[in-house]
């Protein structure tokens, strides 16, 4: 061997070449598909998809002949972005997939499907912005949120396992609306708490139903992820309640976690939004939904962890 002819010194650095230039065994074949990885994406993916229905759902809030235009062509393209992210994801995930596990390549094409369906709806609600059309906006936006709900539902059940049976499906459904509605609520009511700089004499009852309709979601919320709990305690069969169990065992501080920081902080911020606007003071409220726009993001994040570690819907 050449590190054999050399001084002492070379020899350990030759000898790490000629073992990087050895031929080695082939690897066995791999899949494209790592079942785990992709229910991984899928998990955080839902989280846009989430922002993308509630933050449709926030463009209803605000009296549409009373705001200038241009706030719902800049809310509502943030929001479509967020579909399109889902639904590209959700494509790539789909495309790799072999279908050897669930969630399959079959079921994420059929999913992938109706993003594309909710995304052309929200696209062609938006191009309606730029004209006079309102028959042909209020039934793309209405046909919209429909296809949205549908797409997140769809998305969301994807992630329950079978074994926890049908009526559960009613428990992951319920939370990812509740979710939706927070995460487009939340950020709707802090994008449009800017648009006071731009209209000074907007009236800030405006802004206070946002702040009312976000604690009520936020309430919504917590309710929901609670009957989801008991729904899955009392339907979903031993596999659930294994994982029930195993929350409070193992991840009851990423539990509390994702109560803390997500739906009680953002009640404390509300109530100080909703105390600040009887200043009132429009530019301060919008600070505070600044925080609580982080507040519900890290608290989604935490719970499509827990859903990823332990498949239940919080």
């Amino acid at each position: 061997m050449l590190s054999n002819r050399l001084p002492q010194f070379w020899r350990p650095f030759v000898a790490i070449l000629e073992r990087s230039e050895t031929p080695r065994d082939a690897p066995p074949a791999l899949a494209r598909y790592n079942r785990r990885v992709t229910k991984f994406a899928v998990c955080f993916l839902l989280v846009f998809g989430e922002l993308a229905l509630g933050g449709m759902f926030s463009l209803a809030i605000p009296p549409f002949f009373k705001i200038e235009r241009g706030f719902y062509k800049s809310t509502a393209c943030v929001f479509l972005a967020s579909a399109l992210m889902t639904t590209v994801g959700l494509g790539m995930l789909a495309w790799r997939a072999t279908g050897h596990q669930p969630p399959g390549s079959t079921s994420l094409w059929i999913v992938c499907a109706i993003w594309v369906v909710f995304c052309a709806l929200f696209a062609l609600y938006v191009v309606t912005l730029w004209t006079e059309n309102f028959a042909l906006r209020a039934r793309a936006f209405s046909l919209g949120l429909l296809a949205g709900l549908i797409a997140v539902s769809a998305l969301v059940v994807l992630l329950k396992p079978a074994s926890f049976g049908a009526i559960a499906a009613l428990a992951y459904v319920i939370t990812a609306v509740t979710s939706s509605m927070v995460l487009g609520l939340v950020s709707g009511a802090m994008m449009f708490g800017h648009w006071y700089l731009i209209d000074l004499g907007m009236d800030v009852d405006y802004l206070r139903s946002f702040i009312r309709l976000i604690g009520v979601a936020l309430i919504a919320d917590i309710v929901a992820m609670v009957l989801g709990l008991a729904v899955l305690a009392l339907f979903g069969g031993h596999d659930a309640t294994s994982a029930i169990a195993d929350l409070f065992e193992n991840h009851l501080t990423l539990f509390a976690m994702r109560m803390v920081l997500g739906p009680i902080a953002s009640l404390v911020l509300t109530w100080m939004c909703w105390q600040t606007l009887k200043i009132p003071q429009t530019m301060a409220a919008t600070g505070l939904l600044y925080i609580a726009l982080m507040s519900v993001v890290v608290g989604e994040m935490l719970g499509r962890f827990i859903l990823f570690r332990t498949a239940l819907p919080l």
